[in-house]
This record gives structure tokens, sequence and C-alpha cells, in this order.
């Protein structure tokens, strides 16, 4: 069963403003019923936040000649929830309308690499790169703050400038207990949930063939077979003049605290590994007030079909952002900012 819903938010917070939650679901097909799709942006006028013009068509491009004038925009998010009053039942999946302030919002873009041990992670990456590029700077243009998190890479960026801006931020008055360390599971029972997916073997799920001549091959190169990355994927722009670049929890918690950061939108690899787990992850954002969201056409999982559930690469992502949506944090499609259709892997033909 999937219901619909409409919860206006404040512009910093994500919490409700005025109107609560309204669901609609359709009996027969037991699905939510269509809307036209659509972003509405809110122009800030004297303190007041007024319809400027008209709807905003959901194939609209920024450009970076066009100096943005929006103070907010309107997202589609997606949970799954048990509904009130019966903890026993199945979880619905749910959608709500929120208003985002743009100023108040930051894009994580987790590990990013340039190069990953598993030849199927660096060839899926190839093909989310120019997606993240596009959403990156788009998000950019309209004055979200981006923050590029490649770990265990920031030797490369010695010197550059969005990463000195990033060890610059002053220090937090308010800096959470754990937030430079890895958080495995979310308080309030997410560890006794049943994990939708197996991936103790590493979740690599390369032809062993491919894969071997894959490890020569980044041997040959000079580097780590098992841990190659050394920088974020040269497909993704960074703009040294305004954006940040760190792998360090505090430092992400600071910046967010400069800039006044209360909404995270969070991109990039894996899913079930460092997208969640990470000091500057989906757990941590979460368990610590942050109003995240992964945008989930945007990432990818280490999942191997060969391991429990037996199902398809792709389905393995898929039941692991069920599981977000179900005990860390809403989702949310890159479409719902750029327009067009979401993003889609040539190999997902489920």
């Amino acid at each position: 069963m999937t219901w619909t819903g409409t919860l206006w938010t404040s512009c910093g917070s994500g919490q409700p403003a005025c109107g609560g939650l309204r669901f609609m679901l359709n009996p027969i097909t037991g699905k939510r019923n269509m809307k036209t799709h659509r972003r509405e942006f809110i122009r800030r006028t004297g303190g007041l936040l007024a319809a400027s013009g008209a709807l905003v068509s959901g194939m609209y491009r920024a450009s970076a000649a066009v100096t943005p004038s929006f103070a907010q925009f309107e997202i589609t998010r997606r949970y799954r929830r048990r509904m009130p009053g019966n903890p026993g039942a199945d979880f619905v999946e749910v959608h709500e309308d929120v208003r985002l302030d743009v100023e108040r919002t930051a894009l994580i873009l987790c590990d990013v690499w340039d190069l990953h041990h598993c030849l199927n992670a660096v060839t899926r990456v190839g093909e989310l790169a120019p997606h993240i590029d596009s959403l990156t700077r788009y998000l950019r243009a309209e004055g979200v703050t981006i923050i590029h998190a490649p770990s265990s890479c920031m030797p490369f960026y010695e010197g550059n400038p969005a990463r000195e801006r990033a060890m610059a931020a002053p220090r937090a008055s308010n800096v959470p207990k754990d937030i430079g360390q890895w958080c495995h599971w979310m308080p309030g029972g997410e560890e006794e949930k049943n994990y939708p997916i197996d991936q103790s073997d590493g979740g690599c799920d390369s032809d062993p063939v491919e894969q071997s001549v894959w490890r020569r091959k980044l041997i040959d190169m000079g580097k780590n077979p098992d841990a190659p990355w050394t920088r974020q994927v040269g497909q993704i722009f960074i703009d040294s003049t305004r954006d940040y670049i760190t792998d360090n929890g505090v430092e992400v918690w600071n910046i967010m605290e400069m800039k006044g950061i209360t909404n995270v939108l969070l991109t990039g690899v894996h899913t079930n590994m460092c997208v969640l787990g990470r000091p500057f992850g989906l757990r941590q954002m979460a368990r610590n007030g942050k109003n995240v969201h992964l945008i989930r056409d945007l990432t990818d999982t280490m999942y191997n079909p060969q391991s429990a559930p037996y199902v398809s690469h792709f389905e393995g992502t898929r039941r692991i952002i069920h599981h977000i949506e179900k005990y860390v944090c809403p989702t949310v499609l890159s479409s719902g900012f750029v327009g067009g259709e979401p993003f889609r892997f040539k190999g997902d033909t489920a």
C-alpha cells in the first residue's frame, strides 16, 4: 500500500509549519494518486515568503550564468512507516511534499572515488558521476552548500582552497559526541531488525576472471589493489571558490553550524556501507538532528547476488533503500530538483 500526503515544513528545520499531514490512497490500485510533476520556488521578499509568478516547470534547468533568486524549493520525499495505533502492521510507503530553505541546505558527496577495488563498482560510478555532477552544479547555482567527502583522499587536495576552507571553519560549540566516528546502527532498534542483504563477502559482484584482471591492472598502475582510491572521480566538478572538501565528521559539522545548515542531501556510494555509516553519513546526520535525505537514484550498494537474499544487484540496492526509509531517514529523487526522469543504471532492467 502507498500513501501520499502534503507536509509543508518550515524552511529550516523540516518540522511541520502548518496544516499537518494529509494522506490519500487509491483503494482500487493501492497506489498513490498521481500528480503533475512540478517544483514551486518561493522568493523571499521583505522577510516574508510569497509566491513569485507562475510555477516553475519540472523541466527547468539552472545554468551557471543565471543568478539564483529563489529562497526555497519543493520536493517530494518518501519514507516507510507503520500507521499509528497498529505497531504490528506492515510498513506503508508514504510520500510528503516538503519545502527546503536553500541557504540552510547542504549536499554531501560521499566517497565518489576515482578508483575502487571492485571493477563493477568502478563501472557503476562511471555511470553515476555525470548525473551527480549535473545535480551538484544545479544545486550550487541555487545556493546550496556543496561538501565533497572522498574518504582517505585528503592528501590529494592539500592546498586546494576548498580543502583549506573546510579546515578553517570555526569549531562549533555543539559538536556531537562521536561525530568523528563510524556509526554502525541507528539508536532505537535498527540493529535488531533484519538487515535486507548479506554483505559479509564484501559485496563485490564482478565476474571472478574480470576481477582478477582488474586487480592485476591496479597493481601494475602502482595502486593498492585493496584500496586504490586517491581522489574524487574527475567527472564531478569541484568549485574551489565556494565548495568544501573534507572527510572529517567534525569538520562537516563545523561547516554546517557555521552556515546554519539544517537540511542535508546525501549522494554517493556505497549505500549499505559508507553512505550509511561514515561520520558524515546518514546515520550520524539523522541521530544528531539534521533533516537528512538520501538521493535514492544517485547511489549504489556493495552487494553480490551470490549472497542472500539472492536477488539482482539493483534489487539489493532497492532493499537497502527501503531499509533506510524505515529506520534511518527519508529519500528523494534527483529529478525532483533538476527535472526529467530519475537516473537508472543501464543494467537495471527490472
